[in-house]
């Protein structure tokens, strides 16, 4: 007999539909899958034979072959454990072949029968979201975010057939509270004493989308204004909330209780990060990295120095397309969205002297120390800060600055200014647009043209210079009007030079 089931797998961030096909026959008694599965998908035969019998069903001496179609990408983790199982139950005539009509399955099947979570639950869902999917029952928040249709929710496969025989209802799942993440504790911007440049830089990259670097000494706050970035922007677009849910479930990564990602992540690796860690890869299944991750938030780089140059210029593509593509002989290649906002932070020299401090590097250790850094690489930051370690005044008798949700509001404000105007916010602004919604007056032209015929801007940098003074105009309220060289000027001033010079450090 001949069972079809439907299911899915993972590949990248995203689901790709799978047809389990079993066929139970006469022979010598094997069990043999087909379709491309990897090792931990193969091993699906020892954990369903198990889990059936576990489960008080005789398994029969029969020839079994499981095919896993189509066969063009390889089939990769235990998430197709249930869809073998209920197959192979169908063809042992257990289970009705219409009970599985319009049903898709997603788990994994323990020795004694249980189904668990795996990740991936919710692009698994969402590549046949119209299916009634039957999930593990600790997923049905998750695969509820994806779909359109019923999901059911069981923690055993004897539970499983007694539904789908009809001696039982499908269980009642007791789903989680529903979390309001934006009510949820966040790093208060009012925190930060002092540093009224950097919280303008901070203020600035959010209203208006742009990558950010903040240059300073170990201890001048360079961190602690990064996390509070995320409090700032706005809560995720339908469709950027689906998109990077779909990618923290292929990953693995906890997803709040309401199985859906509203709030702007933040993401912050290690230095020691690899290029497959930041990019996503992997030898024989994909695996979204950290800038997929970090879509629709924040991509924050501490001590970027130190980070390998190749995992930073890897950054490159994503940052101008907001995805990445991954391919590796021999499979699909796989795009994974990627747009997220970049702030890094690094020190002016491996020393890391501040502005009191002499600087103990010599020019080869600093050449070397900023040579990890690109050109081309840093040309991608709208904006440049330095960032100097506060007066001691301002440290310990200083007033509390304003709050993030005051700083907020001034941000959401901007942004809605920006999308009416042009559709997009100015970080994205290209040079036809950029003509047509950031005109500059003449006094703004000539400055911008003297920093280009001295050598200080790049043409990217001309263009991101225009971009940051079209945010602070969006912030002071001023319109469509065109932009005036007060704004210009002020966004110079937010592209400091790299090294110890940019801190004023002796070198």
């Amino acid at each position: 007999m001949i069972a079809t089931i439907a299911s899915a797998t993972i590949l990248g961030a995203r689901g790709h539909p799978v047809t389990v096909e079993v066929h139970v026959g006469q022979g010598i008694p094997t069990f043999t899958m087909l379709g491309l599965p990897d090792e931990s998908c193969r091993e699906a035969r020892d954990r369903v034979r198990a889990a059936v019998t576990s489960s008080g069903i005789e398994w029969p001496n029969k020839k079994i072959v499981v095919n896993l179609a189509p066969p063009q990408f390889r089939k990769v983790g235990s998430g197709l454990d249930v869809a073998v199982a209920v197959g192979c139950l169908v063809a042992f005539d257990v289970i009705p072949p219409d009970a599985v009509e319009g049903l898709a399955f997603a788990g994994e099947l323990g020795l004694n029968g249980a189904i668990r979570r795996v990740p991936g639950i919710a692009p698994m869902v969402g590549v046949r979201p119209d299916l009634t999917w039957v999930v593990p029952a600790d997923a049905v928040n998750e695969a509820s975010a994806a779909g359109t249709g019923t999901v059911r929710g069981v923690d055993h496969l004897t539970q499983l057939v007694a539904a789908l025989t009809r001696a039982d209802d499908w269980p009642d799942v007791e789903r989680s509270a529903l979390v309001d993440e934006a009510d949820e504790p966040v790093h208060d911007l009012a925190d930060v004493k002092g540093q009224a440049e950097a919280r303008l830089a901070l203020e600035l990259a959010a209203a208006g989308g742009h990558h950010l670097l903040f240059i300073g000494a170990p201890g001048a706050g360079k961190t602690m204004l990064a996390r509070r970035l995320p409090g700032l922007l706005p809560d995720l677009d339908a469709e950027t909330a689906l998109q990077a849910t779909m990618v923290h479930s292929a990953a693995g990564v906890t997803l709040p209780p309401s199985g859906l990602l509203r709030r702007p992540p933040f993401r912050a690796p290690h230095h020691t990060s690899s290029v497959g860690a930041l990019v996503g890869g992997g030898s024989h299944q994909f695996r979204p990295g950290e800038i997929s991750l970090a879509h629709g938030g924040v991509l924050f780089l501490d001590e970027m120095g130190q980070f390998q140059p190749k995992a930073l210029d890897g950054l490159r593509e994503a940052i101008e397309t907001g995805q990445v593509m991954v391919g590796r002989v021999e499979q699909t290649r796989v795009a994974m969205p990627a747009r997220f906002q970049l702030v890094g932070a690094t020190n002016p020299c491996p020393c890391g002297a501040g502005a009191r401090v002499e600087c103990q590097c010599d020019e080869r250790v600093r050449t070397r120390y900023l040579s990890r850094l690109s050109g081309p690489f840093l040309d991608r930051f709208d904006l440049r800060v330095a960032v100097r370690r506060p007066e001691v005044g301002h440290m310990l008798d200083g007033e509390r600055g304003e709050s993030t949700s005051s700083v907020a509001e001034r941000v959401a404000r901007a942004r809605e200014l920006a999308i009416e105007r042009s559709g997009r916010l100015n970080a994205d602004l290209d040079d036809v647009l950029l003509h047509e919604y950031a005109p500059l007056t003449d006094a703004a032209e000539q400055l911008l043209r003297s920093e280009l015929e001295r050598g200080r801007l790049s043409a990217r940098g001309y263009h991101r210079v225009r971009r940051v003074a079209r945010t602070l105009a969006d912030l002071a309220g001023v319109g469509n009007e065109p932009i005036h060289d007060e704004q210009v000027a002020a966004a110079l001033m937010m592209r400091t030079a790299i090294g110890p010079n940019a801190l004023g450090v002796a070198a």
